[in-house]
């Protein structure tokens, strides 16, 4: 009788202890995501995000920017911006966070030349490329079905061409929709 108990004993606890093993790998296994900034979008330009998790409080991800407008495209040519970032809400790798972000990026650098009697000058423009370092904070939220908003914000400093007035800060700024896979 007590072989018998204590067989089934060890069965419910082995079968205990698997369920919630596999209960723990189904909520925390590591997400892909995929996202488009809305508001580039309106003022002329892509914004496309991908993110994967890492845990319940962290991801890595990278954003790329490509303006179709020529307004913009006149200012800035493109960025590359790789981010790492730490999320502080109950549910996985949503809520407050902040984030870590490299920026590889093209701008226009426009000088000014004036001539010696002042009154007329000439604009030229000299793409230069650099890569800054920043900083930035946001929240992001997502459904049960994967659906993903975010808002977000960063500021950071280019590090290498900063010998002209102007184009050393760099930032981001999104109101950006995806999902989550």
């Amino acid at each position: 009788m007590k072989k018998i108990f204590l067989c089934l004993a060890l069965v419910t606890f082995s079968i205990t202890g698997f369920s919630q093993d596999a209960d723990a790998e189904a909520s925390s296994g590591n997400y892909n995501e995929i996202k488009l900034n809305g508001l580039y979008l309106v003022i002329g330009a892509f914004d496309i995000t991908y993110e994967r998790t890492l845990s319940e409080e962290s991801a890595l991800g990278v954003s790329v920017f490509l303006p179709f407008d020529e307004d913009i495209r006149d200012d800035l040519k493109y960025y590359v911006s790789p981010y790492y970032r730490l999320y502080f809400g109950k549910n996985y790798a949503a809520g407050f966070f902040i984030e870590g972000f490299g920026m590889l990026n093209s701008y226009n650098e426009y000088y000014v030349d004036y001539n010696e009697s002042l009154d007329i000058y000439t604009e030229g423009d000299d793409f230069k490329t650099d890569f800054a370092l920043g900083i930035g904070l946001g929240g992001k939220w997502v459904t049960d079905s994967g659906f993903v908003g975010e808002l977000n914000l960063g500021i950071g400093r280019n590090l290498f061409n900063n010998d002209s007035d102007g184009d050393e800060i760099v930032g981001k700024v999104g109101i950006t929709l995806g999902y989550r896979f």
